[in-house]
């Protein structure tokens, strides 16, 4: 098994071979990018497995950055975390609306880091199988199309909320990564999917995932 490739976009020089340094020594295989421009174009000629990217840069914030990834087929579901200095929950939830998966405030902890990178990585090789398991079913790939919960409310026949938390779950996001996005509890988030899996007769999330995944990729 190949080795997972990592891209490391951060302005910051010292910042950047420090990160590199420490995932290189964990096996991982690094590319780097000193700013937001340089990123995508990095990201697109290298085809990362992981994105940990800066928020602050100049050229392109991070929040362009990924932006303009996530409007690339091929990088909609790439696990994307995003290095701060900034740490409350407005940017968090500012980041994570732009499409980020995580959020890690500098300086990183190595052990957070590392959780971080490996924590995303399982969830999207556990996602594309599914994934995979579906289109071999179901005689095709997805397609979704993430910029609204509207499909899913109307023929789910869920709420207005329990939709907009079904789309961010579908989208990989977790129970907290939800909560910081839509202001709520992690409780009422559990709420929220409790009644989604009733309503859809399925027992957790991955059914939950793909039975979402198939209404808004407008597979019937």
């Amino acid at each position: 098994m190949s080795a997972k490739k990592i891209l490391i976009i951060e302005d910051q020089a010292p910042m950047r071979r420090n990160i590199a340094l420490l995932l290189e020594m964990e096996g991982f295989k690094v590319v780097t990018a000193e700013n937001g421009a340089v990123g995508v174009e990095t990201a697109k000629k290298e085809r990362p497995d992981v994105v940990i990217c800066d928020v602050m840069m100049p050229e392109m914030d991070g929040y362009g950055v990924v932006q303009s990834l996530r409007a690339i087929k091929e990088f909609a579901t790439t696990p994307f975390i995003f290095l701060t200095a900034k740490g409350d929950k407005s940017d968090i939830r500012v980041g994570m609306n732009f499409g980020a998966d995580d959020y890690l405030t500098k300086p990183v902890i190595r052990e957070d880091l590392l959780a971080a990178v490996h924590a995303r990585l399982a969830r999207a090789e556990a996602v594309e199988e599914r994934l995979e398991e579906a289109a071999q079913s179901g005689g095709g790939g997805f397609n979704p199309d993430f910029s609204s919960p509207g499909p899913l409310q109307r023929e789910l026949n869920l709420t207005g909320r329990e939709a907009d938390v079904l789309l961010w779950v579908a989208q990989g996001k977790s129970n907290a990564d939800v909560a910081a996005i839509l202001e709520m509890s992690e409780k009422t988030v559990k709420q929220h999917m409790g009644s989604v899996f009733q309503k859809l007769g399925v027992e957790g999330r991955n059914a939950a995932t793909i039975r979402a995944l198939e209404v808004l990729s407008n597979r019937r």
